[in-house]
C-alpha cells in the first residue's frame, strides 16, 4: 500500500503548487473511516482508494482528483456524508465523490439493469465534470488488477464483460489508449484464459526464433532516417494479446498470417519531420497497401493524432510503424488527462473531444429506460469509424456501416428527423447506402418530413436509433389516445351518455393509470375495453353478454361514396364509424398485410391486444378466425383525407405474364404509364410457357388499382390479372 509521505511526494513531483495539507487529511479521513474493512484478498479496504489515488497521480491529475480517489468509496461503505465531505474538503470534491460512488445500494433487479443504471448516472456526472469518468477508470483498473482475489467465477466474468463492454471502449474515447490497453488485457485473461495462452506461446515461439529482431529493426530504421537526415527515436514492441486475439477474429486470419505482430514507433520534433520520416520510409521499403493512416491531417475524435503505415521493413519483415510528435505521444497515451484544464477555470464539455459525451446525452434524453439507453451506447462506442465530411468540410465521425441517417442525426437531431435524401460525393443515392472513408455527404431536408420506422433496419448510430424510437413511440401513442377516444365516444353513446374528463379522471385508478390520457391510450391500445371504463364510470349499467363489449356488429361499411350498404356479417350499423386512414405501419391503426384494403374497399378493425387496430378488407378470409370473438371487432370507415386520394397505399395483384422477351417490361410500362410503382415483385411459379407472379403496387385507392388492373389484361404479353386476397 502506497505510504502517505510516498502519494504526496508523487503528486507533488509534477505539481510543486499541489494542496498537500488537503491531501495528507484526506488520507487521514479515509484511513480512519474504512477502519477495519477488509478486500477479498485480506488486505485493508483502505489499500484500494489508496491505490485509486496512486493510478489518478501516474495520470498527473489535480489535488481535487487525487483526494476524490482516496474518498470514492466512503459514502457507500462507511457512515461519511456528503455534507461532512464537502465542509472538510469542498464542495468540489464532495461533487466528485458522489458522481462516482457505486450505486450497488439501488435495489435493483438484474444486472443488466444494474450496469445500465450504473452507465445512465455516470454519464450524468462525467457530463459535467470529465474527471468523474478519470476517477472510475482509475478505481476500475486496480478493481481488475485484484480480481483473481474475488472466488466467484460467475462474478469475476461478470466484472470483466462490463470491463471490455463498457470502461475499456470509455477509456478509448478519452485517449486513454495505455489504461485501455490494461483494461482489455486483465479483462481477456479472464474471459478467455485460453486463447490469451494460446497467443503467448506462439509470440514465446516467435521470440525464441529471432529474440534479436526487434533491436536489429530499430538500428536498420535509425539508419534509414539518419541517412535522410533525419535524428528520431525508434521504439519497437510486440502487439498486446487482446489486441492479436481481436485481429485474428475481425480478418479470421491465423496468427502466423498477420502482418504487423511488431509495431515501431518513431517519434521527432515535429509535424513536418513526421511526413519527412514517412517519406523516407515509404522510399525505401515496400508499403503495404491500404495500410496507411493520416490521423494528423484528420485527428481521431478523442484527439488521437499519428500518422500509421505497414511496409516489409528490415530483414523482410512486415511491420506497423507509427510516427509521431512527443505531444502526440503524450497524447496518445494519456488523452484528456495529457492537457490538464482545470487550474484554468473548470472543464469545458464543449471541445471536439467531447462530441461522443454530447452524443450520450442526447440519446440518454431519448432513451425511456436504462436498459434501451445501454443498448445504443454500446452501438456508439463499440465499432471501427469513418470519417465523412459536410459540404463546408466539417468532420463527422461515425461507426462503421453508418448511413446518410446517422451522418444526419450526427450533424443535428432536426436535420435528421426532416432527413429526404442525401447527395454523395455530388451523387443521389439511397439513404440506406453505407459510408465510406472520406465520403462528402449532404443532407436533403423538408419540413414536412417526419422519421421513417423503417430507418431503423439500417441504421448503426445509437444516437439514430434512439431518436426514431422516440418519434415511434410518441406518434404511436398519439394515436392510440386518437383511437382510444374514439372508442370511448362509440361505447358511451350508445348508452345514451358522454365521455367527460371527469367521468375518466374518477376511475383511472381503477385501471392503475397515471392520467387521463394514459387511460384513454390504454383503451386505444386494446389493453382495457371501453365497456369496462363506461361500467366502471356507471356501475349500474348491466354487463353485455359476451361478444358486446366494445363493438357494434359488423354489417355495413362505407363504399367510397361515404353511403353505406347492406352486407357483411348480420345487423343493422348502429352508430357511426370509426374514421381511419393510412397511418405508419405498427401504430394504433395498420393495415393488414394479407388483403392489403385501399381506400374504397369496405372494411373492418380487429382489435389486437397491446397493437391497436388491424384493417381488413370485409372479405378477407382471415376474418374468419375471428368469428368467436366479435368483441375485437369494430366498424370503421375511410375518412374524407383517404377517400379523396393523394395518399400512397400498397395494392397486390396475382399476375400470368407469358415467357417471352419484352414481358416484364410490358408490365412495367403499364404500371408505370398509369402513374403506379412497383414496391415488390416475386416469381411464385415457372414454367415453359408462363410466369406466375405476385407483384405489390403503391395506388391512391381501389379504383387507381382497378385501372391498373384493366391496362393490364388489355396487355398481350399478360395472361391473367386478379387482385390478390393473401
Amino acid at each position: 500500500m502506497i505510504r502517505q509521505f510516498e502519494l504526496v511526494e508523487r503528486v507533488h513531483s509534477y505539481d510543486p503548487d499541489a494542496d498537500e495539507d488537503m491531501l495528507n487529511r484526506a488520507y487521514v479521513y479515509g484511513l480512519k473511516k474504512h477502519g477495519n474493512q477488509l478486500r477479498a484478498s485480506g488486505d485493508p479496504y483502505f489499500s484500494h482508494p489508496v491505490e485509486v489515488a496512486g493510478i489518478l497521480a501516474e495520470m498527473r491529475l489535480d489535488t481535487d482528483s487525487i483526494v476524490t480517489g482516496l474518498l470514492h468509496d466512503t459514502l457507500e461503505d462507511t457512515d461519511a456524508t456528503r455534507d461532512e465531505i464537502a465542509g472538510l474538503f469542498g464542495e468540489d470534491v464532495a461533487r466528485l465523490v458522489d458522481g462516482v460512488t457505486k450505486l450497488s445500494r439501488l435495489e435493483i433487479q438484474s444486472e443488466s439493469t444494474k450496469e445500465a443504471e450504473n452507465l445512465r448516472k455516470l454519464v450524468l456526472a462525467m457530463s459535467s465534470d470529465i474527471r468523474v469518468l478519470l476517477v472510475k477508470l482509475a478505481d476500475r483498473l486496480h478493481n481488475m488488477r485484484t480480481l483473481h482475489h474475488i472466488k466467484e467465477p460467475a462474478r469475476r466474468r461478470r466484472i470483466a464483460r462490463e470491463t471490455m463492454d463498457l470502461y475499456a471502449p470509455l477509456a478509448s474515447r478519452i485517449g486513454m489508449e495505455k489504461v485501455k490497453r490494461e483494461l482489455e488485457e486483465l479483462a481477456f485473461a479472464e474471459l478467455n484464459p485460453d486463447g490469451r495462452a494460446s497467443v503467448l506461446a506462439r509470440q514465446g515461439y516467435l521470440r525464441e526464433r529471432g529474440d534479436k529482431l526487434v533491436p536489429q529493426i530499430e538500428v536498420e530504421l535509425v539508419r534509414t532516417l539518419k541517412e535522410g537526415g533525419l535524428e528520431a527515436q525508434v521504439s519497437g514492441r510486440e502487439k498486446s494479446p487482446y489486441s492479436i486475439w481481436r485481429k485474428m477474429q475481425r480478418k479470421n486470419v491465423s496468427f502466423e498470417q498477420l502482418s504487423d505482430i511488431m509495431a515501431f514507433r518513431i517519434i521527432v520534433a515535429d509535424v513536418a519531420q513526421c511526413y519527412q520520416a514517412l517519406g523516407l520510409l515509404h522510399g525505401r521499403y515496400q508499403v503495404l497497401p491500404q495500410r496507411f493512416k493520416d490521423y494528423i491531417s484528420v485527428p481521431k475524435p478523442n484527439g488521437y493524432r499519428s500518422l500509421h503505415t505497414g511496409v516489409i521493413g528490415p530483414l523482410g519483415q512486415r511491420i506497423e510503424i507509427q510516427i509521431r510528435t512527443e505531444e502526440m505521444q503524450d497524447q496518445a497515451e494519456r488523452g484528456v488527462a495529457a492537457h490538464w484544464i482545470y487550474k484554468q477555470g473548470g472543464p469545458s464539455t464543449d471541445a471536439p473531444q467531447y462530441a461522443w459525451l454530447r452524443s450520450l446525452m442526447d440519446i440518454l434524453d431519448k432513451a425511456p429506460n436504462a436498459e434501451e439507453f445501454l443498448e445504443h451506447t454500446k452501438l456508439e462506442m463499440f465499432q471501427d469509424q469513418v470519417f465523412c465530411f459536410t459540404p463546408k468540410g466539417k468532420l463527422i465521425a461515425l461507426p462503421r456501416g453508418a448511413t446518410p441517417i446517422d451522418f444526419a442525426y450526427a450533424v443535428h437531431s432536426q436535420v435528421g428527423d426532416t432527413c429526404v435524401g442525401a447527395k454523395i460525393n455530388g451523387r443521389m443515392l439511397p439513404l440506406r447506402t453505407q459510408l465510406s472513408n472520406g465520403d462528402q455527404v449532404e443532407i436533403i431536408t423538408s419540413k414536412a418530413q417526419t422519421p421513417s420506422p423503417t430507418w431503423e433496419r439500417f441504421v448503426v448510430t445509437g444516437k439514430a436509433k434512439a431518436a426514431i424510437r422516440r418519434f415511434i413511440r410518441t406518434r404511436q401513442r398519439e394515436q392510440y389516445i386518437q383511437l382510444g377516444k374514439s372508442l370511448l365516444e362509440k361505447a358511451f353513446h350508445e348508452e345514451g351518455y358522454e365521455v367527460t374528463e371527469k367521468g375518466l379522471d374518477g376511475v383511472r385508478i381503477n385501471f392503475k393509470q397515471a392520467s387521463t390520457d394514459d387511460l384513454i391510450a390504454t383503451v386505444g391500445a386494446g389493453l382495457v375495453g371501453a365497456r369496462e371504463v363506461l361500467t366502471a364510470v356507471y356501475p349500474g349499467l348491466k354487463q353485455p353478454r359476451k361478444g358486446g363489449a366494445d363493438v357494434v356488429p359488423i354489417s355495413r361499411a362505407r363504399s367510397k361514396s361515404g353511403k353505406s350498404a347492406e352486407g357483411g356479417r348480420g345487423g343493422k350499423l348502429e352508430g357511426e364509424q370509426i374514421p381511419i386512414r393510412g397511418l405508419i405501419p405498427g401504430m394504433a391503426v395498420h393495415f393488414a398485410r394479407c388483403c392489403h384494403p385501399l381506400p374504397g374497399d369496405r372494411i373492418v378493425g380487429i382489435i389486437t391486444t397491446g397493437k391497436g387496430v388491424t384493417i381488413h378488407t370485409i372479405d378477407c378470409a382471415t376474418l374468419e378466425s375471428f368469428s368467436e370473438a366479435p368483441e375485437r371487432w369494430i366498424d370503421v370507415g375511410w375518412d374524407s383525407v383517404s377517400e379523396g386520394g393523394g395518399g400512397v397505399y400498397t395494392g397486390r395483384l396475382k399476375i400470368t405474364v407469358a415467357n417471352q422477351p419484352g414481358s416484364l417490361s410490358s408490365l412495367s410500362t403499364v404500371i408505370a404509364r398509369h402513374q403506379g410503382n412497383i414496391s415488390n415483385l416475386r416469381i411464385v411459379n415457372r414454367s415453359m410457357d408462363f410466369f406466375d407472379m405476385v407483384i405489390d403496387v403503391e395506388v391512391s385507392d381501389v379504383k387507381h388499382l382497378a385501372d391498373i388492373t384493366a391496362a393490364l389484361r388489355a396487355t398481350p404479353a399478360i395472361n391473367a390479372v386478379e387482385r390478390a386476397r393473401n
